[in-house]
């Protein structure tokens, strides 16, 4: 067995530097077309397998499924680790890429599927894309979509009914002024858990209050700020639902802050189940979404779409569970 061809051997047998070998196998301008051929004929012959780029040059694949994230935070977090599950033992690599934003946070679905496809990943996973009309050579498979299911395969928690879950908990405690901490307005799941806490307050006859209600967008400091005006009011709910589990804490935050017990004073239940939930003290009641089942699913409907396959379904939504701990009891 000889030694594994390196850059510097494709250089010195194509006659030309290291940096024109790299251009060559990724296909970046800058070389002459005779050069690049006989750049890649020496790859060829020496089986420079080193890169991706020489890698796709030869089979058209580069044995790596890409995962396109908005940014790394804990829900993110969890779905990679779904993904990395589901590829283990089936030969991929795993690249996960958080593309740049305009500060808009539309379209940056596109840029990054364009650089990533075709010459370095086989497929792509995206994380509550902003877009879902994004054209590739390679398939696509949406986590959560902004818009919810469209032509593209996507894979869903039951956000509606999650939030459904949430609050006939608390409404089952006796709970009857249920404050509701909302996510981001741009994204279908978010508009659904918002639909799922009417739902529960209309079945059980309790009036929707909106001075009971806010836009934490999923941000840390805006649940804050609105934790604050709801708990200072002097007619303050005896619960709050927040609908995403970092706006729960930030509820039990200024509760602590406000001398303000939980759960004897002030029930809180949130949506996710970061592993911060229950790590917290005292730790979070919240509803389940199956986070890395959600990441396991659209890696096993991609490997299907890439092999060429048609999936019986292409839409998936993966149920919600309520997981009671020691922030809900009884208003006082």
């Amino acid at each position: 067995m000889g030694r594994r061809a390196t850059i510097h051997d494709v250089a010195s047998a194509a006659g030309v530097s290291v940096s024109t070998v790299s251009k060559s196998v990724h296909g970046r301008y800058g070389v002459a077309p005779e050069t690049m051929r006989r750049v890649l004929e020496v790859v060829e012959r020496l089986g420079y397998q080193s890169s991706l780029g020489a890698s796709s040059m030869r089979s058209h694949r580069t044995g790596v499924i890409g995962v396109l994230v908005p940014e790394f935070e804990p829900f993110t977090a969890e779905i990679l680790k779904g993904v990395g599950a589901a590829v283990r033992g089936t030969g991929f690599d795993l690249l996960a890429y958080s593309g740049s934003q305009d500060g808009t946070g539309e379209g940056w679905e596109r840029r990054s599927v364009s650089r990533l496809s075709g010459s370095l990943v086989d497929g792509v996973i995206m994380v509550t894309p902003s877009v879902v009309n994004v054209s590739a050579d390679v398939p696509i498979v949406a986590i959560d979509p902004h818009t919810g299911p469209a032509d593209l395969p996507t894979v869903e928690s039951d956000s509606y009914h999650g939030a459904q879950l949430a609050t006939r908990y608390l409404i089952g405690l006796g709970h009857t002024r249920i404050g509701f901490i909302a996510g981001r307005p741009d994204l279908r799941s978010s508009a659904l858990r918002d639909a799922g806490y009417r739902s529960a307050l209309l079945e059980a006859d309790i009036p929707f209050d909106p001075s009971l209600v806010g836009v934490g967008r999923y941000q840390v400091d805006a649940s804050r700020e609105l934790a604050h005006q709801l708990l200072s009011h002097h007619d303050r709910p005896t619960a709050i639902f927040a609908a995403n589990d970092l706006s729960a804490i930030a509820v039990l935050l200024v509760a602590t802050e406000l001398g303000i017990e939980v759960p004897g004073e002030l029930s809180v239940v949130g949506f996710d189940d970061i592993p911060e939930a229950s790590r917290h003290i005292p730790p979070l009641s919240t509803v389940r979404q199956p986070m890395q089942r959600l990441g396991e699913a659209a890696t096993k409907l991609l490997l299907a779409l890439m092999d060429g396959e048609t999936p019986k379904k292409t839409h998936l939504r993966l149920p919600t569970r309520l997981v009671p701990r020691a922030t809900t009891a009884p208003p006082p």
